[in-house]
């Protein structure tokens, strides 16, 4: 039963959760573009905005190219490099574990604003609430592995994760079983990001897509002109 648990959940839903966040995302772009934005809040509560929003953007990108480097990059490239496995465990720890807690801080600044500043909460849908929370759920486990981690210095449990996320990007559902054994703060790690995943395109995190990165080879800069102000008719009152 716990077999077939552990195939359903990190053999099958990798595919049901990336599915709807492909076909989601292009079909709320398509059909509910006005509904395509971040929901800015920022004219209340700027300063804490600003920390907590600068926290978590910088922690969640070192935090996602960690992720993204270390779990599909072949193991054969890092083997050729000359990078061990304990070396990278290492490095794994520590620059997850700065951006991590810089991540965690920002979130939880963000998650008190939203939650305890009337006006902020009045202007928040469920979504945007919820999505918050699972965020903070997500970074949560996400610390919690690090004292595990610190257990298998070898690097063996990320070799089994390497293993995993490369055997499902390329369709092997049968990689789930290469989880069946780790801890289960790692288990419920992954669960919650895949299920961060498969809401992506019903929040407001679909603002993601549209991250300004043109503007870091733009020519020059957007000229903001004032609007000429109309001389008053004759006649009329000053």
């Amino acid at each position: 039963m716990i077999r077939s648990l552990g195939s359903v959940l990190f053999g099958w839903y990798p595919y049901i959760a990336f599915a709807v966040f492909l076909l989601g995302s292009l079909i709320r772009f398509d059909r509910e573009q006005y509904t395509w934005k971040s929901g800015s809040s920022q004219l209340l509560r700027r300063t804490q905005l600003s920390w907590g929003s600068n926290l978590f953007h910088v922690g969640i990108l070192v935090i996602f190219a960690g992720h993204c480097v270390g779990l599909l990059t072949p193991i054969w490239l890092f083997d050729a490099l000359g990078v061990s496995h304990g070396f990278k465990q290492g490095l794994a720890i520590v620059a997850g574990g700065v951006a991590g807690v810089a991540c965690f801080i920002g979130i939880a600044l963000l998650a008190h604003r939203r939650l305890f500043d009337a006006r902020v909460r009045a202007t928040s849908s469920f979504g945007d609430t919820a999505i918050l929370l699972l965020l903070w759920v997500q970074l949560t486990l996400g610390l919690f592995t690090i004292p595990v981690s610190l257990h298998h210095m070898d690097g063996g449990e990320m070799l089994k994760f390497m293993a995993w996320a490369q055997g499902i990007i390329t369709l092997d559902p049968s990689a789930a079983a290469l989880l069946e054994d780790v801890a289960l703060v790692f288990k419920l790690h992954v669960f919650v990001g895949l299920t961060m995943v498969l809401v992506f395109p019903f929040t407001r995190l679909v603002h993601v897509w549209s991250a300004p990165v043109w503007y870091l080879g733009r020519r020059g800069y957007q000229v903001v002109r004032a609007r000429p102000r109309t001389p008053p008719a004759r006649g009329a009152a000053p």
